[in-house]
């Protein structure tokens, strides 16, 4: 079995690659990854116990009536968001109609959002249902959106395993809030 990937948190970057592009002298401060806290002990999914937290403290960037939208904590590219309903379901036939439609509209907000925040040239969207299928949450289904540019593959990942993460999870999260919804 091949390692698994890691991640080089590079929060840094972002300060100097936006100073670049905008024309200002790159300003010293680092921009550390956050802390993630973990989830509240209790009752219900990893997702659930996450949506108990505020909104900055899950990095949840939208709440709808029945379905919402966080940051993934161990992201691909950064902006990679989870969707998900709300409440636990493991299969798209557990959820009712209102749920299933409101969870896709959520799905073309969050690309909506990721193409605003990112100005990237694609978007992934996909699903693992599953432990079979890769899921690592199987008790509680989220469909993965994330930004991606043409030629975003490099050395680190192919050679080295590594993906480098230019920006922190609280950088991604404000991006994407500011940019809720945007829809083409």
């Amino acid at each position: 079995m091949p390692p698994s990937l890691d991640h080089l948190w590079a929060g840094w970057r972002s300060t100097y690659i936006d100073s670049i592009t905008s024309g200002d002298s790159p300003g010293g401060g680092a921009d550390e990854r956050p802390e993630v806290p973990p989830p509240p002990e209790g009752e219900g999914t990893l997702f659930e116990r996450i949506l108990t937290l505020a909104d900055e403290d899950g990095f949840i960037v939208h709440r709808g009536t029945s379905c919402s939208v966080l940051l993934n904590a161990y992201p691909y590219t950064n902006g990679h968001v989870l969707v998900l309903p709300n409440r636990a379901a493991a299969e798209l036939t557990d959820l009712d109609a209102a749920t299933f439609a409101e969870l896709w509209e959520e799905v073309r907000s969050a690309v909506g959002a990721i193409r605003a925040a990112y100005r990237c040239d694609g978007v992934n969207v996909g699903m693992n249902l599953g432990r079979a299928a890769g899921a690592g949450v199987p008790d509680h289904l989220h469909l993965h959106c994330l930004p991606r540019w043409d030629g975003d593959t490099n050395f680190m990942t192919t050679v080295a395993e590594t993906r480098v993460l230019p920006e922190s999870l609280g950088v991604s999260w404000r991006k994407l809030r500011t940019a809720w919804p945007s829809l083409p």
